[in-house]
């Protein structure tokens, strides 16, 4: 994980999606923000990780369904090796987004601050167009469908939240 810019300064925004194994949830939303960023240019202002929770799949590579469904949008996650969250990132990022409830009252538990814990937020919190669950279904133990669909949400909520930062990488880049 870096968070640093190409040039060694620190970036301006920092964000780690954060689900239970960082091998389905979490890198879909990173490969997504790495492409929204290359796409943009913000690869100076904007840095992005992911992570997870516990520490099953530490080391290993997206489960392969996660793969199949990013490429087939076109995203490629072949980079990524999980890893967890350790609560000293805080310090390092600006936003820590988790995907259900489960893995946002993990998260505040282990912020220590106030202003740690107000880094936590749910990804589906930035879909305006969400009337549904705030939480997205782990597909882990389903099948493809399910992974394109909860692709589906993550993209829509990633393309969302991207929209509301963009003004203020913009005024930083």
């Amino acid at each position: 994980m870096s968070y640093d810019r190409a040039s060694g300064a620190a970036a301006v925004f920092r964000i780690c999606f954060v689900c239970t194994g960082n091998i389905c949830r979490s890198p879909m939303a990173e490969a997504i923000f790495r492409s929204l960023i290359a796409r943009h240019g913000f690869e100076r202002t904007l840095a992005v990780s992911s992570a997870a929770t516990g520490d099953w799949h530490v080391g290993e590579r997206a489960d392969e369904r996660t793969l199949a469904a990013l490429e087939a949008r076109g995203y490629d996650g072949t980079a990524h090796r999980a890893r967890q969250f350790d609560p000293a990132e805080f310090a390092a990022v600006d936003l820590v987004i988790a995907f259900d409830r489960g893995q946002e009252r993990i998260l505040r538990q282990w912020a220590t601050t106030d202003h740690d814990r107000g880094k936590v937020q749910l990804l589906m919190s930035f879909d305006p167009e969400s009337h549904g669950p705030v939480d997205v279904p782990d597909p882990y133990y389903s099948d493809a469908a399910l992974f394109d669909s909860v692709l589906a949400m993550i993209e829509r909520a990633s393309y969302s939240l991207f929209r509301q930062l963009e003004p203020g990488i913009r005024q930083g880049a």
